[in-house]
């Protein structure tokens, strides 16, 4: 896989842009698209995902670019991103030490949803997007969220969130709604799970390197 070619981001905007990811190791990533995938081909789904969205984070007006990463980084990382590593504990602590070790209007992204793009977050992004909003929020199709932002990215609005469940979205949601946020609202997404979410998701980023990945793999495994 080659490096990703270098730009120069656009100008900065108000919002720190933060990527949560791990390193796309065969059988420590992507371990649902197993079977029918290979623990190594959903590494390889995971590495294009993460690239694809590293690659729209790149494109995005922000203050500042930074993945957190649970390993090591890889040939799927752009110059003029930034990498920082995660905290031990579960995701909730993951997630809000990530919060906490920024400052200013900070707005948190997965690297399961490669579908994303600069449009779908210009709300949270553009100057005016913290004037009358507190936080913005990006429900996933599972019950989970793909995108949270706080202008103040205090970390207790996520610790003791249960994560990883049907309700996840909501919980959070109500967190950030029982502290008296004004929350703005961003399209829901689907995230990468199982093989019927890569197709649908591929299906909507056609010419992005997941969808190439997953065209490649599929009709030489008969899948």
């Amino acid at each position: 896989m080659n490096r990703p070619a270098d730009r120069t981001p656009p100008p900065n905007g108000p919002t720190a842009v933060l990527v949560i990811a791990k390193e796309p190791v065969p059988g420590r990533v992507k371990t649902r698209l197993t079977p029918p995938y290979t623990p190594d081909e959903a590494a390889q789904l995971a590495a294009a995902a993460l690239y694809d969205t590293l690659l729209a984070v790149r494109a995005m007006p922000a203050r500042r670019r930074t993945v957190v990463l649970d390993g090591r980084p890889g040939d799927w990382l752009p110059d003029g991103v930034e990498v920082r590593p995660q905290c031990a504990g579960g995701l909730d602590e993951r997630l809000a030490a990530a919060f906490a070790a920024s400052r200013g209007p900070t707005l948190l992204i997965g690297m399961d949803t490669p579908q994303v793009s600069a449009e779908l977050l210009a709300p949270a992004l553009e100057l005016t997007a913290w004037e009358a909003r507190d936080a913005w929020f990006g429900p996933a199709e599972d019950g989970g969220f793909w995108a949270l932002g706080l202008a103040d990215p205090d970390p207790r609005l996520l610790r003791g969130v249960p994560m990883s469940t049907p309700g996840t979205g909501a919980a959070q949601r109500a967190r950030l709604a029982a502290a008296g946020l004004r929350i703005g609202d961003l399209p829901a997404l689907r995230d990468v799970d199982t093989a019927a979410d890569a197709r649908l998701v591929a299906a909507q980023a056609p010419t992005g390197r997941f969808a190439t990945t997953l065209a490649r793999l599929t009709p030489v495994t008969g899948r």
